[in-house]
This record gives structure tokens, sequence and C-alpha cells, in this order.
């Protein structure tokens, strides 16, 4: 019986995996193949390209392109308060145990747009804790880190952002943290005060910071069980001794050799903590 040969798009894709990363360093091979596949399909259609391997062509020899490429491989997917219950989970079994350090800081990987980042520093100030705290905001999209930068989103998304935070025990009206105009709302410049954005890539760059608390939800699930580790590793070196880590609803650290290090603090809102379980 004849061995099956791959289809002529999967050969491109792995060929543009291999451009992209001798050209400009950007290395996605640890991906999984099946959601980077559509991805690099909807860009190369987005650039009028027939095939994979026609922007492949001109991702080697045009730089000008690569930022739209890189942007359209990223997933900046999210909203304010996400998933309500972890937050409320981590009002209730995080913050009052970073309340015990003088100074905390926070990483915020693959940050996106920066709902997710604006969401923390409103969870902090409400704890009174925002104040010495410094929150880093990572991503290796310059697209959406100037998104995140900036504020500014949709006032479309107001009523879903505002209904997520008071099912996250919100204190107030979210509309307390933003001035609405015309269709966008801007985020109050008051919660950027301790907001660090940097791109940092989770494939290739190294430990960011020394953190307390690492934030990386819903971008594991992107990444083949290898690349996971490594990244999970990366956190694992990240935090300090006690530090937690939080992952997406869908992600878990159950298969790495790293887990052995954490412990599962809450399995529904994926909250770990680097150590035995405490006392």
């Amino acid at each position: 019986m004849p061995l099956s040969r791959p289809a002529a798009d999967d050969i491109e894709l792995e060929l543009f995996i291999q451009a992209l990363q001798l050209r400009h360093g950007y290395d996605f091979s640890g991906y999984a193949r099946a959601s980077l596949k559509r991805r690099v399909q909807a860009v190369a259609a987005a650039r009028q390209c027939r095939t994979i391997g026609e922007l492949t062509t001109r991702v080697v020899h045009d730089d000008s392109l690569l930022p739209a490429v890189i942007a359209g491989l990223s997933v900046p997917v999210s909203e304010m308060f996400r998933n309500p219950s972890v937050f409320k989970a981590l009002a209730a079994e995080v913050l009052p145990v970073l309340a015990s350090y003088p100074h905390i800081n926070i990483w915020q990987a693959g940050c996106a747009r920066g709902e997710e980042v604006y969401t923390l520093a409103i969870l902090l100030e409400e704890a009174g804790l925002y104040a010495r705290c410094q929150i880093y905001a990572t991503d290796f999209n310059d697209a959406a880190l100037a998104q995140a930068q900036e504020g500014i989103f949709p006032l479309a998304e107001a009523r879903t952002w505002s209904a997520n935070y008071l099912a996250a025990g919100g204190q107030h009206s979210l509309g307390d943290y933003w001035h609405a105009r015309y269709e966008h709302l801007k985020l109050d410049e008051r919660l950027k005060r301790n907001i660090t954005f940097a791109n940092h890539n989770l494939v290739a760059d190294g430990v960011f910071c020394e953190a307390q608390l690492i934030l990386c939800r819903n971008v594991l699930i992107y990444f083949t069980n290898a690349l996971q580790d490594r990244v999970l590793g990366l956190f694992r070196d990240s935090l300090v001794r006690g530090g937690y880590l939080v992952l997406g609803n869908k992600e878990s650290i159950a298969f790495a050799p790293s887990a052995a290090e954490f412990t599962e603090l809450d399995a529904q809102a994926r909250i770990y903590r680097l150590g035995p379980a405490a006392a």
C-alpha cells in the first residue's frame, strides 16, 4: 500500500514557517497546524495571494509586508472581565495573598489589545492594591500593543463588558472607568499609570520579569504540547516561590513535566500556585 503524501497546501505551510523564521526570525514551528493554517490562508487571501506559496515569496522579498502578516497570524481576541468567575476567584483567593507583598509585579503575557490588562487594573484598584502594583503587558503583535496602549475600544462592547464586570463582583459601574464619545469608549488614563506595554515573544524570548502573578489566558491552546511545556517552564522561572499562574478555561498544565512544581488552586478558574499547597 503506497504511503500517503502531504497535501500541497500542507507542504506550502511548512515552507512558509521556515521562510518566516529564516528571513525574519519569527518561529511559528510550535504552533498547532490546523489553526495556524487557517490564519495563514486568511492572510494570503487578504493580500490577494492565491496560495500560501505566493504569500511565502512576498514575505521573503518584501519586508514591508511583515507587520501585516504578524498581525494576521496572532489572535488578539478578548473582552473585559471575560469569564467573570475567574476574576471573582482572583479577587477572593489570590489578591488577599498578594496584599502581603510591599510591591506586586504582574505579567500579562499575550495581552492582545489590552482588554484583560485594564480588567486587572480595575480589579486591583477596587481591592486597594493598584498603587503598589506594576503590570507588564506583553505581546509579539505590535499592532495589537499599539491599540492596547491607546485604550480605545468600540462602544458596542460596553453592554457585554458591564455585565461581565457585575458578574465578577464589580463594586461600582464599569462606565466610571471610561469616557464615551461617538462610537468609541476611551478608558480612563488613571488605569494606565502602572502598566508597561512591551513586545515579548513567548516562543523565542526568555524570562521577562520576576512576578507574583502571571496571566496567560487562551494563548497556549494555539501551541503544540512541546511549545506549551517550554512556555510553562518560562512562567515557572518567572514566578516567585508561591506565585500564581492563571490560564484560559480550556487550558491545563496537567500534561507538562513542569506541572509537578505547581499546585492547582482553583480547577474551574485554572489558577495554579508555584510550590506545594499552602498549609
